[in-house]
């Protein structure tokens, strides 16, 4: 058999200056930059397109490295030399990124701000493409005792029901709460739904005697019209 007068090109068939491992090795991870750190996941590239050259046209599609975590295996797919199977590896390197970022914060912050709740959300909902609703539970400081997913919906909807979410607080010896859920638009402006739910919450926390300090709808800064990136219940008066 004649060999490929295209060959696939690999990390380890660049010039040696050029490699990324060669330099991961010499200098360190943070020595090389984001491109280069994708290539080394990649390993090969595709028929007269190096490694470093695909992971300079993922970063360009996606517009920055951070927005690959937003991306599902179809948009992977979509790049002529991407399989199956190295999509589903990229996608499990971009969920372990995102749950990094989120786990790396203090264990137990204060959360009784809708700035501090949003900060504490950003890494959690990148790259989210459904809805979901959490409870955090509160100690007396405002301190976090547990973090709560209660539902995980569709790419429209995953309301909870107050009985699912009060269950979590009293389980957990809660003295107040917070609800978040996200909007994968990115648009945290509430619908009826989110309004309906949000009274519900209320009339069910006064009926147990239970501090419910908010319900905050979490999206993207860029995509907010108030340029916040959230949208406070407490703050707009209906708690």
């Amino acid at each position: 058999m004649s060999p490929n007068p295209y060959p696939t090109p690999r990390v380890q068939d660049l010039a040696v200056g050029e490699r990324p491992q060669e330099r991961l090795e010499k200098h360190g991870a943070g020595a090389l930059s984001d491109t280069e750190l994708l290539a080394m996941l990649l390993r090969s590239g595709k028929k007269g397109l190096s490694v470093v050259g695909m992971s300079q046209q993922l970063i360009t599609e996606a517009g920055s490295l951070a927005g690959l975590t937003r991306w599902r295996e179809a948009d992977f797919r979509k790049i002529k030399g991407i399989g199956h199977v190295k999509a589903l590896q990229l996608i499990t390197v971009m969920e372990l990124a995102r749950r990094v970022m989120s786990s790396a914060a203090d264990p137990n912050p204060v959360l009784n701000r809708p700035e501090l709740i949003y900060a504490y959300f950003r890494p959690l909902i990148t790259g989210l493409a459904v809805e979901k609703f959490w409870v955090l539970c509160l100690n007396r400081k405002n301190r976090l005792i547990k973090q709560v997913e209660v539902t995980s919906g569709t790419a429209t909807s995953s309301l909870a029901h107050p009985r699912e979410i009060f269950r979590e607080v009293i389980h957990h010896g809660a003295t107040a709460v917070v609800c978040v859920h996200n909007h994968p638009s990115g648009d945290p402006s509430p619908s009826a739904a989110d309004v309906q739910v949000t009274r519900q919450l209320r009339e069910a926390a006064k009926t147990l005697d239970i501090d419910l300090q908010d319900h905050v709808i979490v999206g993207q800064a860029a995509t907010d019209p108030r340029g916040t990136g959230y949208y406070s219940f407490r703050e707009a008066g209906v708690l």
